[in-house]
């Protein structure tokens, strides 16, 4: 799932080398195409498109299959059975105006009391797997372990974890997907102090503990680059920005609170790491890693100083987290245009970030244009989003690099994911893979009757062409081994609010009664065990 508005809606549409079309008779048969729109209205593909080519069968064995949510964006609940307050409770209450329409995850998809109903979801759509997050103030209200655990919030997750595994399904657990309690913001800035540490720490330990012997597959952070960068624009929780930005901040930096941010999750994630190495994994025997999300950069020429903008625009999102995964520092080009904004690792904590996964996690929806910024930097007005040094855009000679979708950041280029995972097996020393986010959105157009909203074609070509590279990829020697189509279900969309979907089945926000999408089934079909 993406933040700060970072999905767009894809009115049908896609860029597809070879495309299926339906006939009348709802056969398929193979058209090729070069950029086509998808009408909404179009007559239904089939729920069979495109599986004699490529479906489950297709991938190696043992390859997850699976869908996500995150715990504020479906739970609900906000304040039952003695949940504390979180950051987002917090920022969609006090700063109504910043979310589309004022939309909160007060109650959300209630799957806080609606979860069985996720599960079956899953269980029918035939995937192996369920991507969730636990949220920390459900189980330490307060954030800190020595002011008491909520034992309701820890009976939900279990109730959840036994349902998955009671169905076939396995685990895998995000422990921090943006949502902080509100008592550490409070207290001492949250991820702005070094003090967070411990108490992440004092959390995950918990998490490990009650929930370790059934799950096997943990996740410390959830793209810690769209946390940090909130602090860079401060449109999203917890609200900080420099004032010049005009962007109603108090306080804040952000040429420096970004980079601090950033740096104290990569921390928390390597202690958190260490703690699972020595004392939880020989006997839970699971695996624990990272995820970071990217958009790959197409030089917008063939120019030595776009490609060199391209490659600077990766090292600020992707690098700035795996660099010190793999080697133990940022990249050069950060600490080079950064300066002393950007935080240094000492020798002990160089080493202890030095190899602190067993497998990376990746989250891919779109791709953009870099070119070489033309404006010097400012040094008086400092901030994260320039600091690359690049123009991004998604449009080149007035053409879109992809088909814009619901939100105003995600345009489809499937190719894009291909080149993505071969840079990172080249630059990132050949890691393990999990894509643990990828999808599309559309615009929730309450005037559509549901029948037409179920009707879903642009996700499943969405879907369909990005697996296509992903098993190209690894035909290339990527090491993929598991892949989680973002979303379940239809969510809150975080400064989107509930105006976008991207869910494989509908919820219907008056009762929340869920639908299955054509997408659903689709996928339900591709995952068939024969």
């Amino acid at each position: 799932m993406k933040l700060l508005g970072r999905r767009l809606l894809l009115l049908g549409f896609f860029l597809i080398l070879q495309e299926y079309v339906v006939n009348g008779n709802y056969g398929v048969h193979m058209k090729s195409f070069g950029l086509h729109k998808i009408d909404r209205k179009a007559q239904a593909l089939s729920p069979s498109f495109g599986l004699d080519v490529l479906n489950r069968t297709s991938f190696p064995q043992g390859f997850v299959f699976g869908s996500a949510t995150s715990s504020y964006q479906v739970e609900g609940g906000w304040n039952s059975d003695g949940k504390g307050l979180s950051n987002w409770d917090y920022f969609t209450h006090k700063y109504p105006g910043k979310v589309v329409n004022s939309n909160n995850g007060d109650v959300a998809d209630d799957s806080y009391h609606r979860y069985k109903e996720d599960v079956k979801l899953l269980k029918e759509m035939n995937t192996d797997s369920y991507r969730f997050s636990i949220s920390w103030s459900r189980l330490i209200p307060s954030g800190k372990i020595s002011k008491g655990v909520n034992e309701k919030g820890i009976h939900y997750y279990n109730n959840l974890i036994d349902e998955l595994l009671a169905n076939g399904l396995t685990p895998a657990v995000t422990l921090f997907h943006w949502e902080l309690p509100q008592a550490l913001e409070d207290e001492y800035g949250g991820f702005l102090s070094p003090k967070i540490i411990k108490d992440y720490l004092d959390f995950v330990k918990l998490c490990f503990e009650r929930f370790g012997d059934r799950v096997k597959f943990w996740i410390t952070f959830n793209e810690p680059h769209s946390f940090s960068i909130g602090y860079d624009n401060g449109l999203s929780a917890p609200g900080r920005c420099s004032s010049w930005l005009n962007n109603n901040c108090t306080v804040g930096n952000s040429g420096t609170e970004p980079y601090i941010v950033s740096h104290h999750q990569l921390l928390a994630h390597a202690y958190a790491v260490q703690l699972y190495r020595r004392k939880y994994q020989a006997h839970q025997k699971g695996i624990i890693g990272m995820t970071n999300n990217c958009d790959w950069m197409v030089p917008l020429t063939n120019s030595l100083l776009d490609k060199r903008a391209a490659r600077r625009s990766l090292d600020f999102m992707y690098g700035w987290f795996m660099n010190p995964l793999v080697y133990g520092d940022y990249p050069r080009t950060m600490k080079t245009i950064v300066g002393d904004r950007l935080p240094k690792f000492t020798p002990e904590q160089s080493k202890l970030l030095r190899g602190s996964y067993d497998f990376h996690g990746l989250n891919y929806y779109t791709a953009v244009y870099a070119s070489h910024g033309i404006n010097p930097p400012n040094r008086t007005h400092a901030r994260y989003s320039t600091d690359n040094q690049a123009d991004l855009t998604a449009t080149r000679e007035g053409i879109l690099i992809g088909e814009q979708a619901g939100s105003d950041w995600l345009h489809s280029y499937p190719k894009g994911l291909w080149n993505l995972l071969l840079y990172i097996k080249r630059r990132y020393k050949d890691p393990v893979i999990y894509i643990t986010e990828n999808g599309v959105d559309e615009v929730n157009d309450a005037s559509l009757p549901l029948e037409q909203a179920l009707q879903d074609n642009y996700r499943i070509q969405y879907y369909y062409r990005h697996l296509q590279f992903i098993h190209k990829a690894i035909k290339n020697g990527v090491r993929v081994r598991g892949y989680y189509g973002w979303s379940l279900i239809d969510n809150f969309e975080w400064l989107n609010g509930y105006s976008v979907r991207f869910g494989f089945n509908f919820v219907d926000y008056n009762t929340l009664k869920r639908y299955r999408k054509l997408s659903s089934y689709w996928f339900e079909r591709f995952l068939h065990k024969s």
